[in-house]
Parts: C-alpha cells; structure tokens; sequence
C-alpha cells in the first residue's frame, strides 16, 4: 500500500492547469510542423506558421495559448494499491483547479447552473472529473481544459449495426462540417464507438486528448483513423476554417464492446491546441 496525501493532489492538478493552457505539447507542434510541408494552400501554410509563433509566444511568455481556457476536464487513474489521506480526492481536484486558474490569471468559464441563473463560480471549478480504478501503485492525472468553440459542434449518434462503417464515417463528416470554422482547426478529433450512450462519449473524449503522433493498437482502427483522417481533409475547411487541406491534425479512434443491437458513435472535437497535460504521483 503506497499513501498519497490530497495537498500533493491540489498541487500537482494547480501546476497541469496551468501547463496545459500555456504549452502546446511538442507532438502536435511537430504535427504542425510537418502539415506546413503537405499543405496546398499558401493561406493555410501562413496560418499553421502563425498557430506555431503563438504556441511559441505562449510557452516562452508564460500566457495562455487562447483566450477560452475551457472547462476543466480530468481524468484520473487511481492504483488500487494507493491510499489516498488527507480528504476527498475530488475536493483536492477541485482545490487544484481554483489555485491554477487563480494563480495563473486564467478565464474562468464556469457557471455553477445551467439553465437559469447561470452564475459564474469565479475560480472555474467544479471540474468534469473522470475516475478510473487500475491496477498497481500509481496516481496518475491528466488535466484536459476544453473550450467550447469545439465543445459545441460534437456529436453522438445512436447507429444500428447495419450502418456499419459507412455509417461511422457519415456521423464523422456530419461533424467536421457543423465544425467548420467555429472549432478552430486544425482540429483533433477523437471518434468513440461502442458500449452504451454514455461509454461512447467518454471514449471520445479519451480518444481526443490521446497523442497525435499516436495509433489505435488494433489495426483495423488504426487504418479506419487515417481514412477518417483523410476524409476530413477533403472537406477543404483548412487552416481557421480559410481553406486548404490541414482540417484535421489527427483522428484517434477508441472502441468498447456493445450491444448486439447497437452502434454507438460519438464525436469529440478538440481545437487546434488540444490542451492537455499528464503527471504521475
């Protein structure tokens, strides 16, 4: 049994706040970088320049990367060897988010409820919190900060089986047009498919916080990501939705098991600065 005290859980949740709105991480400015090499549209390849000197204005300044610094998304693997002291691990996650986005003279976008007041709780908490139990000894977090301009323009979409896999790829192209210009691509898109309504949607938000210079470890997947991927480029959104062929910088695809009568699809839309940032205690 290894202890792992709740004010190291604030702490550490503080500093990924404040990582990930500030460092674009460098698989994706290598992304970018290479898009500037394939991309047909001299507008887009100006643009993908332009995302590349803010990502580096925004690290060597200490300053957001955009001005929406998102709701603070957080996933959380917990060893089932760990013991946790101190207090209530989602209180300690809630705390870290306050002092990070306080501290780090971030937006706070929060509203305490949706529908009638819609107050803003003025220290952007509480976080969407995402707990898994795993095997092993470790505490490990990532911190996902999700703006809403791509936050809005996903989908879910409850398929039979007969839609198949043409049916994946038409909900995935319905997406990336709604997206258009109002995710700020180059987008990451995360695709989940299977399990229950809701299985599918947190695998899609898994999928668009994974690595971009990453694959699904099944091959199939793994192919249906770079056709996806190409089918995004087709569209000719492009670069801030101005045209070109960079709409998209990766598609991550996530699957679970599912019913014999179902197909869930759902579709996670990250901007181009996928925010993201990961520790382990």
């Amino acid at each position: 049994m290894r202890t792992v005290n709740v004010k190291d859980i604030k702490e550490t949740v503080a500093k990924l706040c404040k990582q990930a709105c500030y460092v674009v991480t460098p698989d994706l400015k290598a992304a970018f970088t290479k898009a500037q090499t394939t991309e047909s549209s001299s507008l887009g390849k100006d643009i993908l320049g332009k995302i590349l000197q803010n990502a580096k204005l925004a690290e060597e300044g200490v300053a957001p990367i955009c001005q929406d610094t998102g709701m603070t998304v957080v996933f959380v693997e917990i060893g089932q060897d760990v013991h946790i002291e101190g207090g209530y691990i989602e209180d300690a996650i809630n705390e870290g988010v306050a002092k990070g986005y306080t501290e780090g003279y971030l937006r706070k976008s929060v509203v305490a409820e949706p529908l009638f007041e819609r107050k803003n709780t003025t220290n952007n908490t509480p976080a969407v919190i995402h707990t898994r139990i795993v095997p092993g000894d470790k505490l490990k977090i990532k911190v996902a900060p999700k703006g809403f301009g791509s936050e809005n323009k996903s989908i879910l979409k409850m398929l039979v089986p007969a839609d198949g896999i043409e049916g994946v790829k038409k909900v995935f192209l319905e997406a990336v047009k709604y997206a258009g210009p109002n995710a700020c691509p180059p987008m990451t898109i995360g695709v989940g498919i299977g399990g229950t309504m809701d299985k599918a949607a947190l695998l899609a938000k898994q999928a668009a916080v994974r690595p971009v210079d990453s694959k699904n470890a099944d091959a199939r997947y793994a192919k249906l990501e770079d056709e996806l991927l190409e089918l995004a480029s087709k569209t000719g959104v492009g670069p801030q939705g101005l045209g070109g062929d960079t709409t998209a910088i990766k598609v991550n695809v996530e699957w679970y098991p599912t019913h014999i009568a179902g197909l869930p699809v759902a579709i996670n839309i990250n901007c181009h600065a996928a925010r993201h940032a990961d520790a382990e205690l």
